[in-house]
């Protein structure tokens, strides 16, 4: 398997990708930098993709300045008119949606039906943005004092700094950017340093859009720089008032302390710990089918992955038959391979991370029922391949309460439904949530206020592939932020109460009496 047996070089040129590449733009062009050089490797095959040259602390404060004078141009465009422009942006990934998806999955590792769909996800948001940017409704409320009017209206609310993972290398820039585009705001974005030439790819595609609508420079920023140059300073800075990331609890912690510590806002999407609940009246070949793909999908790395199963022990033997049975049919290789299910994971560290997380379940008691290898020769060179594993686990064990983030899924048994919504709670984070039922009662308490404490709560459904028009976001470790559909635009906004007067007297607020 090579670079060229998958047609990748042909794909790099329409994308613009050359053998060097600059990793600081204005929305309207590439800037020079003098940052470090650095090579981008694809885990499929380990066969370089390019080079890039990173931006300096220097390019940032730049960027900076440049975004601070476009928000307050691209304010004062109607709400209306940014979003005609989001909509050709949408077009524009549409017609790049092939070669982008294929650079996506070569470079992240996900399979090319996923890197292809990530890509409709960005689509999909623009979408959604267009209608919204008709819909930045605000509300009338009746005021207490007589000739007066009161209602609520939002405002664009400046830079936003976004902040994006490995797994997802454009959809979830997209979900931010759309949204703040329509909202008049401005956007600088860092991309995650493992997968930094799909950023570029994509301010590829969209810098024609802008020139052709006279978008002032400044208001989408791409700066690919090391965190030693542009890392606690973004997170700290003043003139961002609002950061979203995208990454680890561990990460997302320090970003919401030194946001926090300035007053401004974030919108954390961080771990998850996603369980299924089988019960007994469950179509079982749905819940397998749920599962395989939840679990195994994206080799184990999405936050929505399905990391624990929890089956009633009426059928927890009979799922585990068929389950075992669907993971001996995946096929593991080359992400550009039709015939692949799963590509490699991102690096060897993630590697070391599955391996650890194999050996600890059985230190721990748990029994692993099918895979945990590590695969190597021919195809697999790369030394990022696994065999998906299938582990045997108790709700306390320490693994099992942590995030690996790779494909290893942990089963477990319950015999009330209490019981498994208290095993579903019983860790850190709060991300996504599914339960397979054909009992109605079942899955209405699932979904009561006694339920499921996540932010994701699914009947019938796996955990993972979440729509863009619902708001998407957990609890508890996960970082409570709420990012794409539903009325999550407001964010980035700056809501604002208006009070007008139209009596000719000056009644207080509760009556109060202050004449002078």
């Amino acid at each position: 398997m090579t670079i060229k047996h998958f047609s990748i070089a042909e794909t790099l040129v329409r994308l613009g990708i050359g053998e060097e590449n600059m990793g600081l733009s204005n929305g309207l062009g590439w800037n020079e930098t003098t940052g470090r050089q650095v090579s981008v490797y694809s885990p499929a095959d380990g066969k370089l993709i390019g080079s890039l040259r990173q931006a300096t602390a220097a390019d940032y404060e730049h960027t900076v300045a440049l975004a601070n004078e476009a928000f307050k141009k691209w304010r004062m465009v109607p709400a209306p008119r940014r979003g005609e422009v989001v909509r050709q942006i949408g077009q524009a990934l549409r017609d790049s949606k092939e070669d982008l998806g294929r650079l996506v999955s070569y470079e992240m590792g996900k399979i090319y039906q996923e890197g292809l769909g990530e890509v409709q996800e960005m689509i999909d948001i623009a979408d959604f943005a267009v209608g919204q940017s008709r819909q930045l409704y605000g509300f009338t409320m009746h005021s207490e004092r007589e000739r007066h009017r009161m209602y609520e209206q939002y405002h664009p609310l400046g830079i936003v700094g976004v902040v994006t993972s490995f797994n997802f290398p454009v959809a979830v820039w997209a979900w931010n950017a759309m949204l703040a585009l329509i909202a008049g705001d401005v956007v600088i974005w860092k991309p995650s340093s493992k997968v930094m030439i799909s950023a570029v790819a994509v301010h590829n595609i969209i810098r024609e859009v802008l020139v052709r609508n006279d978008v002032p420079e400044g208001v989408l920023n791409l700066v690919i720089a090391a965190s030693s140059e542009i890392g606690d300073n973004f997170f700290s800075d003043k003139r961002i008032p609002l950061v979203s990331f995208t990454g680890s609890t561990h990460v997302g912690r320090k970003v919401s302390r030194l946001v926090g510590e300035r007053l401004g806002r974030s919108l954390l999407e961080l771990g998850g710990n996603n369980a299924i609940i089988v019960t007994p009246s469950a179509n079982l070949e749905m819940a397998v089918r749920a599962t395989v793909f939840g679990a195994a999908g994206t080799a184990g790395q999405r936050c929505t992955t399905t990391r624990r199963v929890v089956l009633h022990e009426n059928v927890y033997d009979q799922f585990v038959d068929k389950l075992i049975g669907a993971y001996k049919q995946l096929r593991v290789g080359h992400p550009l391979d039709v015939a692949t299910h799963i590509g490699p994971l991102i690096s060897k560290a993630s590697v070391s991370d599955f391996k650890f997380a194999v050996n600890k379940v059985q230190q721990e008691g748990g029994r692993i029922l099918y895979g945990g290898d590590v695969l190597s020769g021919e195809g697999f060179e790369s030394g990022c391949y696994v065999v998906p594993c299938i582990a045997e686990a108790q709700p306390h064990f320490s693994i099992v309460q942590e995030e690996t983030f790779a494909p290893i899924v942990y089963l477990m048994k319950y015999s009330t439904l209490e019981e498994a919504v208290a095993i579903q709670n019983g860790v850190p984070q709060g991300l996504s949530s599914a339960i397979f039922t054909t009992n109605l009662v079942e899955s209405e308490q699932f979904l009561s206020h006694e339920g499921s404490d996540c932010g994701i709560a699914n009947v019938n459904i796996g955990t993972s592939g979440a729509e863009i028009g619902g708001a998407f976001g957990g609890e508890k470790d996960t970082g409570g932020g709420r990012e794409s559909g539903s009325d999550a635009w407001k964010i980035y906004m700056r809501r604002q109460t208006n009070t007008i007067n139209f009596s000719s007297e000056l009644p207080l607020a509760q009556g109060i009496k202050f004449d002078v």
